[in-house]
């Protein structure tokens, strides 16, 4: 029973810590794009998303990701058999890839922190978009177990993602096209 409760844990908090990184990134990303604003209206917006970064990273992603390596490890020392199987293993490599997805993360904090931010706005939603694909293979490869599924599923998020940049790239193009004919 132990084991269940466990596990109950570890999925609560994969899921605080992914919705912390989503979330995170948006929140750079309208930090960034503040940049644009007056003066005074770039000060107060960059004000308040420093604070809302802050206090997401630091009372709830990561915290959340503390906590799932806690569930997970001691999941591990319970059913180590778990060791034993190839998609663990390839698991593994992709939640270490997470993890340094969210010290990326912090690495941009930190940036803010300083009072800037050397990405842009496009990057930043390219960016976000890596913590999708990770999440989709580490869920296919969990529920599925072998390396055929996960590998369709995260090839076809992939696809997905790359038609979404697409998507947003040509959208840029016709809004700052459509600018140009207003001015």
């Amino acid at each position: 029973m132990n084991y269940l409760y466990l596990k109950s844990l570890h999925i609560i908090f994969v899921t605080t810590w992914f919705a912390g990184l989503f979330y995170i990134i948006r929140l750079f990303i309208y930090y960034k794009e503040a940049e644009k604003k007056p003066d005074l209206e770039k000060g107060i917006l960059q004000k308040q998303y420093k604070l809302m970064i802050k206090r997401l990273w630091y009372i709830i992603t990561w915290p959340s990701a503390i906590l799932t390596f806690i569930f997970a490890t001691l999941l591990l020392y319970i059913q180590p058999i778990w060791l034993s199987t190839k998609w663990m293993w390839i698991k593994l490599v992709f939640v270490l890839l997470l993890y340094l997805y969210h010290f990326s993360c912090q690495h941009m904090v930190n940036q803010i922190e300083k009072g800037f931010l050397n990405y842009s706005a496009f990057g930043l939603r390219i960016w976000n978009e890596v913590a999708t694909i990770l999440l989709f293979a580490i869920v296919f490869l969990v529920v599925l177990k072998n390396s055929i599924g996960w590998i369709f599923g995260t090839l076809g998020i992939l696809g997905v993602s790359i038609l979404l940049m697409l998507g947003i790239k040509l959208y840029k193009r016709i809004r700052s096209k459509r600018s140009w004919d207003k001015e």
